[in-house]
């Protein structure tokens, strides 16, 4: 595994899922987000390019194999997800939430070091 490029990958996957979030989330907590959807639509091309590239880069780091790309890919988003409701949606995490929190851990985790 080239860590470079998977650190690398895993940088822009952050950000294309802080964009996700507040691309299709933030029209709950501004009102000027809500009455601009189609602006708001135009994220998706910078969005679509950092998933591309981060998609490119933890490609890079293992192989071209698929699976793990779109696992780490998936555990980010939950944990980016998970932090941005609870700090600017003010959503506190459940039991159940937290399990499912502590599984997108534990999937990257896998991901990274099983070999």
């Amino acid at each position: 595994m080239k860590i470079g490029y998977l650190l690398i990958g895993i940088l822009i996957f952050i950000l294309a899922q802080v964009g996700t979030w507040f691309q299709t989330n933030y029209q709950f907590y501004n009102e000027w987000v809500s009455k601009n959807i189609f602006y708001m639509s135009l994220l998706g091309i910078p969005i679509s390019i950092l998933y591309i590239y981060s998609t490119k880069y933890v490609g890079i780091a293992f192989n071209f194999q698929l699976w793990p790309i779109r696992l780490i890919g998936f555990s980010i988003g939950i944990v980016v997800f998970s932090f941005l409701t609870w700090k600017i949606g003010g959503q506190s995490l459940t039991a159940k939430h937290a399990v499912c929190l502590a599984l997108a851990f534990i999937i990257l985790l896998i991901q990274i070091f099983w070999k």
